[in-house]
């Protein structure tokens, strides 16, 4: 029982019960069940089911069996076969426990099964919101009963039953409107108000929330957790790895045919032995050496024409050019060795005075406030890095108390997570090289050892000047990026988002492009009566077409190959399309058939043509996107898929079993049974009275005789499972399900009903919301989305908000405190945006009122409406005061804003000038525009106007997709139902005699309006039709098969796919503005600050500020931005490197800082994905390193400066000395009067009020330790000289030259020495040392 043939063979013959279940019919009302072979089948597969259930408990045990809730969900289904078979109950409600078996064919998929229950499984949210809808539908139902079973003739309330119908049917929304509509006739003018209001907010809710409550379940059951999240963007990682390092299919055919490596043969070498052949890949090697090597220092070989150099001398050079290559390796790797021997000394130094910075109290005694985000993030990498390179051997002592070793623990956990991290990003980056470079060299190898490999047709060469001519052409393109030669920097330019789209493809694909529109704009002009095949005109599109494409195709094969070549024409999907489209349109161009049958090869040919619009989707980047986007979610899409067919499988087969010719009818309604239906019966038609026909005697109506006829609906029918499933399909898109509920209670019985709603309730609300889910979770994980963690969610949405926000268009408040500054202020203060903006609102509500000419309430209206446009003529002249007309301009909303009051102003003088129609039409279209300007006076309003505008920009390629495919579909109707006869809904307003009318009612079907009945008008055939065999044109009957495929498939990828693809868009942009502040990374607020400071930075308001200003802005910033200087300073450093690293000192845009400042308030290892996370670390590294260079190089240079000033010290000294020796000598020789030594205070305020003197100066430079000063640094902290914002500070008191030389220790100390310059350089990572961070510290 355990084996997996048994377990096959049970799902087989599952699967043959479904089958034969699928192919029963209606046979008539004589038939008799004994000789239904159906029946016989099904009583088969009864008996069998019953054995393997008897077997799973003979074996199991019946405790043992009933544990499984599969086995208990068999059971249920053994037991109601079992009296299904009975004759009596077999066309009953016990059909659904025999088409329920289909259900069991899940398990024959693992992906289906899987899927299944990643949706249902967690039934626990799903199951509580269909018990709440369910709930909702009978207290919405008793309270609909209360209110309007009173109501006289209104019967959709008289009894619960029907209650609960019309309450279900609203929340459907078909046909809601009716049953408001009779409900309001009904209830009189009284109380219509209040039941419109009543069904509106019923609706509402209904359908916007309750609905929208569904996708959320399943999108929340689609989602992953955290960690597998992690682990699935790894997975992914290296799935992207493995396939990279195997070329395609068509390119290691290759290697299954030997090697036939290219030799080739030297000549002109004078030599007594044959020389063999060498392979020519091995020769060049050397050949490109010499010609890439321009600073090599030997001598090159004479050239072999000359006969004066004998083959031993030749190899003497070569064996002395290959020693010195040897050489010059060692000494190049001697020098590598010492770089990196330094490189690392000097990280090492680093980190350890980065781990003393961190664990030392230098910052114990500030006053204690909020550290800014970017504090908290440089301080987390910093404690990473420290954990990462620091000493894995620390041990934890005894002697510490608990809180110690909880921290120890935690540091210790931290440095493991940190290790295994950057294990597993190494493993991945490493294996991704890995894999570029296998590809490469079996790429390689296969270039060397296949002469026909990357040839062109295996005849054009692959160096050859015709194909290096055609890949110039072909790759030739607009150069987007126009980089200064100098700095490298990309220079902005004025109309870079034209040079955008025309730098978007290559010039051959725009030429391309062109060929295709004016081709689809000439079939657009084709009809049934139009035929390209007999107007030269449009054949003059065929060929310019044919004759282009042919061009286009030739130039790529011979540049890039057809097939057999690494950038082949064909190596896609887009590339077969290509050559379809080109062969089919050759193929008619060359035939261009005069009779054209219908259903033949070449209506066929004909329909095919129209996939021309489809050469869009190759050849523009964007539109293969979203291509690749909705083919990379097929899988689960066709899992949905499978899963609604298996849904509409059964409801068809029970449909069949209780329904099959039960819905057939007389067309006369006095006739009830079949028998008595024949003969002929009179109907009356309702005519227009300006005909004035005459009737005859006895007739009250105009008429004509028909014949009567027992027949089906003519929509659906329930006859076979074909009929069935087409009919749940129509009623799985809600459209004309309601005429089926109908149908069935009034020819069947209202218990019947039950089974409709049933189907609606689990195809609509369960079934088309799973698809609209799918499809969304689709989009997102092909994006990339799906699989990102909460943190790098929000890091996706911060990046996509500061792409959108701009530098303010403010210009500066008025320095002066005049009548400017005053304007300033009232016009940017809050109560006078707020009163605009009710003052906007105000003129609004008087279009509430219709304006027309002969209502004498309109001029008072239009007068008020003068009155409003005079009020904002004030506001914007204050705000051209304010601001000046040069400031005003700066701001689109501004300029918006003038604009509307121009066209106010200009109405107004038309208005009393003419007073007529056509101005008052032009005063409500100025009070339209005006409401618009009231999107920018509020956040929320605001974010509302960015998300749709956000959301048309990013579906602007979707759009157009839809588009191509409704004209291709448009070109294809025309050729099958350009000639259709008029129906129910085909008429001469909706038809598809042209591409114009075709795309009109593709159009409508895009809304889902009767999209069936449209079909069904499609479908007619003879006898309602007349038929032609020879030219399609000439009949005025459909295609059956033609149509179903035509509009099912139509709706499907329409409505199904790309409408939800748009959903998935606004959905993904509303919760990128509607974040809150929690989620938000950077609020809104510092956002708004950063633009402020900008503002004030960037005073010519050109969205552009020198790098050196950068400084300035960042010292400027204040709240959670702020760069505390006392306490990063090294943070500081960093980020002014870093605008100047990555625009070489050039000028840089409000985004690049903003950017910059973005990257650092976040943690990156959480935030960001692996290849940018990758990809950041080695720019910080490297920002680290430098910065560290430049720190080093600025304390040598004042080390040097202050032993050149020591020396100048110590030699003004010995000249003293001197000069003393030979005073005291002159004084014994002649001796005068003694004098002491101390100086008085008037010689010391003398040399402290000179400062030039060389004492005072030499005195300076002993301020600063160095390497070569061992003296006076062990004496009190008050004797010391002290740093304050950037400069030294001299020690209180005051100290004569000869008393400090006296203090000075000549005694060498090491490592009092080596101490004082360790100390040194740990103040040095807390202040900055160099020129320009102390000027702007004094600043």
């Amino acid at each position: 029982m355990r084996s997996s043939v048994f377990h096959m063979f049970i799902l087989s013959m599952v699967a043959v019960d479904v089958i034969v279940a699928a192919s029963n019919y209606h046979k008539g009302e004589d038939h008799k069940l004994t000789n239904d072979e159906f029946y016989l089948a099904e009583v088969a597969f009864t008996v069998l089911f019953d054995l393997e259930a008897l077997l799973k408990i003979w074996c199991l045990g019946f405790n043992g069996y009933i544990s499984s809730s599969l086995h208990k969900f068999e059971s249920l289904l053994v037991m109601g076969t079992t009296l299904h078979i009975y004759p009596d109950l077999y066309h009953s409600q016990f059909t659904y426990f025999q088409v329920l078996r289909v259900v069991r064919l899940i398990k024959i998929s693992p992906a289906l099964e899987d899927f299944v229950y990643k949706i249902f499984g967690p039934g626990k949210k799903l199951g509580s919101l269909v018990v709440f809808t369910a709930s909702l539908l009978i207290v919405m139902s008793a309270i609909s009963l209360q209110m309007f079973c009173f109501v006289e003739d209104l019967d959709r309330f008289t009894t619960f039953p029907r209650a609960f119908m019309s309450m279900f049917q609203i929340l459907t929304q078909e046909g809601w409107v009716d049953v408001m509509d009779q409900t309001l006739v009904a209830v009189g003018q009284m109380w219509a108000p209040i039941v419109a209001i009543y069904f509106i907010l019923y609706h509402l809710f209904a359908t916007l929330i309750l609905l929208s409550l569904f996708v959320a379940v399943i999108l929340d059951n689609l989602e992953l957790d955290e960690d597998l999240k992690k682990l699935k963007q790894l997975k992914q990682s290296e799935a992207n790895a493995d396939t990279k390092e195997k070329l395609p299919l068509r390119l290691r055919i290759f290697e299954k045919f030997p090697n036939r490596p290219q030799m080739v043969k030297i000549s002109k070498l004078p030599s007594d032995f044959t020389v063999p052949r060498i392979r020519e890949s091995f020769m060049k090697q050397f050949i490109d050496r010499q010609q890439q090597d321009p600073s090599c220092l030997f001598r090159r070989l004479p050239s072999a024409s000359s006969s004066s150099c004998d083959h031993s001398k030749r190899s003497a050079i070569e064996d002395n050019k290959y020693i010195d290559q040897k050489l010059r390796k060692s000494v190049f790797s001697i020098r590598a060795r010492n770089l990196i021997e330094k490189e690392t000394t000097v990280n090492k130094i680093l980190r350890a005075c980065t781990r003393q910075r961190m664990l030392s109290g230098s910052f114990e005694g500030q006053p204690t406030k909020e550290r800014s985000i970017l504090s908290v993030q440089h301080h987390i990498r910093q404690e990473r890095r420290s954990l990462r390179h620091g000493s894995t051997s620390q041990r934890i002592s005894r002697g510490k108390s608990l809180e110690t070793l909880t921290q120890d623990h935690s540091s210790t956990v931290r440095y493991r997570n940190a290790q295994r991290e950057d294990s597993e990003i190494k493993m991945i980056q490493e294996k991704k090289e890995q894999a570029e470079m296998k590809r490469k060299v079996q790429e390689e190898e296969l270039r060397e050892n296949h002469p026909y490999f990357d040839k062109p047709l295996f005849i054009v060469g692959r160096e050859h000047r015709f194909r290096n001519f055609c890949r110039m052409i072909v790759r030739a393109r607009f150069n987007v990026s126009k980089t200064d030669p100098n700095t490298g920097a990309v220079n902005s330019t004025k109309y870079h988002q034209l040079y955008d789209l025309l730098g978007l493809v290559t010039y051959l694909d725009w030429v391309m492009i062109v060929v295709t529109i004016c081709s689809c704009i000439s079939m657009m002009f084709e009809s049934p009566f139009t035929r390209v095949m007999h107007v030269p005109t449009l054949q003059i599109g065929e060929y310019v077409f044919v004759i282009f494409m042919s061009i286009e195709l030739n130039l790529k094969i011979m540049a890039d190959g057809l097939f057999f070549t690494p950038t082949a024409v064909i190596r896609d999907f887009g590339g077969v399309m290509d050559i379809f489209i080109y062969l089919v349109s050759l193929i008619f161009l060359c035939w261009l058939p005069n009779n054209v049958p219908p259903e033949s090869g070449a209506q066929l040919l004909m329909m095919l043509r129209c996939l021309r619009p489809l050469r869009i989707f190759k050849l523009v980047p964007q539109m293969r996107k979203v291509v690749r986007e909705v083919l990379k979610g097929f899988k689960e899409i066709f899992l949905v898929s499978i899963l609604l067919l298996t849904l509409m499988l059964v409801f068809a087969t029970f449909g069949v079993q209780l329904f099959a010719g039960k819905l057939a009818k007389c067309n006369d309604p006095h006739i009830s049974s079949k028998e008595d239906c024949h003969g002929i019966f009179r109907i009356n038609v309702s005519i227009s009275k300006n005909l004035n026909l005459k009737l005859g005697p006895g007739e009250k109506k105009p008429g004509f005789w028909v014949p009567r006829v027992w027949a089906n609906p003519r929509n659906f029918n329930f006859d076979n499972v074909g009929n069935a499933m087409l009919a749940l399909f129509e009623v799985l898109s809600l459209k004309g399900w309601v005429e089926v509920r109908d149908v069935i209670i009034h020819r069947v019985g209202p218990i019947h009903g039950i089974y409709i709603h049933v189907f609606v309730f689990l195809g609509c609300m369960i079934g088309l919301t799973l698809f609209v889910g799918v499809v969304i979770a689709n989009f997102n994980e092909n994006k990339g989305t799906a699989l990102l963690t909460v943190d790098q969610r929000r890091w996706e949405d911060l990046k996509s908000r500061l792409k959108i926000a701009q530098p303010l268009h403010l210009p500066p408040r008025p320095e002066n405190g005049g009548f400017r500054a005053k304007m300033y202020d009232i016009t940017q203060h809050p109560f006078f945006k707020r009163g605009i903006a009710v003052l906007v609102l105000a003129q609004s509500v008087l279009l509430s009122v219709k304006w027309d000419v002969l209502d004498p309430v309109t001029f008072p209206l239009a007068t008020m409406s003068v009155v409003f446009t005079f009020i904002f003529v004030l506001e914007v002249t204050m705000k051209l005061i304010a601001m000046s007309p040069a400031g005003y301009w700066q701001s689109r909303r501004n300029r918006y804003d003038l604009l509307v009051t121009s066209l106010g102003v200009i109405w107004i003088i038309l208005h009393f000038a003419l007073l007529n129609a056509y101005t008052y039409m032009m005063g409500t279209c100025v009070i339209v525009f005006r409401f618009f300007t009231i999107c920018g006076k509020h956040v929320t309003l605001k974010m509302l106007l960015l998300t749709v505008v956000v959301s048309m920009y990013k579906s602007f390629f979707i759009i157009v997709g839809m588009f191509l495919l409704l004209l291709c579909y448009a070109f294809a109707g025309v050729v099958l139902f350009g000639t259709v006869k008029y129906g129910e809904n085909i008429n001469r307003h909706a038809n598809f005699s042209t591409a114009g009318k075709a795309i009109t009612v593709l159009f409508r079907i895009v809304t889902g309006e009767d999209w069936n009945k449209i079909m069904h008008d499609c479908m007619v055939q003879a006898p309602f039709c007349t038929p032609d065999k020879h030219r399609y044109w000439e009949t005025d009957c459909g295609n059956y098969a033609g149509a179903l495929i035509y509009f099912c498939s139509f709706y499907v990828i329409i409505a199904y796919i790309m409408l939800n693809l748009l959903v998935a868009i606004i959905v993904e942009n509303f919760s990128l503005f509607y974040s809150t502040e929690e989620d938000q990374l950077l609020s809104y607020n510092d956002l708004r600050h950063f633009q402020i400071i900008w503002n004030m930075v960037d005073d010519k308001r050109e969205g552009v500020i020198p790098t050196s200003r950068v400084k300035f802005l960042l010292r400027l910033l204040r709240g959670r931005l702020e760069v505390d200087l006392d306490k990063d300073k090294l943070l500081f450093k960093h980020m002014c490197y870093e605008m100047e690293r990555l625009h070489n000192g050039g000028d840089v845009t409000f985004h690049d800082v903003l950017s910059m400042l973005s990257y650092r308030s976040v943690d990156i290892r959480k935030s960001l994905q692996l290849e940018e996370l990758l990809a950041r670390e080695q720019l910080e590294y490297t920002i680290e390193e430098e910065v560290a260079k430049q720190t080093i190089r600025m304390w040598l240079k004042k080390c040097l400066k202050r032993i050149r000033a020591k020396q100048q010290q110590s030699c003004s000294i010995i000249l003293s000395l001197r000069e003393s020796q030979q005073q005291d000598l002159r004084r014994l020789l002649n001796p005068p009067s003694i004098e002491t030594t101390v100086p008085s205070e008037d010689t010391n305020a003398h040399n402290q009020d000179n400062p030039t003197q060389p004492e005072n100066s030499g005195l300076q430079t002993l301020l600063s330790p160095t390497l070569s000063d061992r003296s006076g640094y062990r004496q009190d902290s008050a004797d010391r000289p002290q740093r304050k914002l950037g400069q030294w500070r001299l020690p209180a008191g005051r100290t004569s030259v000869k008393s400090m030389v006296c203090k000075m220790n000549p005694v060498s100390d090491e490592a009092s020495s080596g101490s004082e310059v360790k100390k040194w350089w740990t103040r040095q990572l807390t202040v900055e040392s160099d020129e320009s961070g102390d000027d702007l510290i004094d600043i």
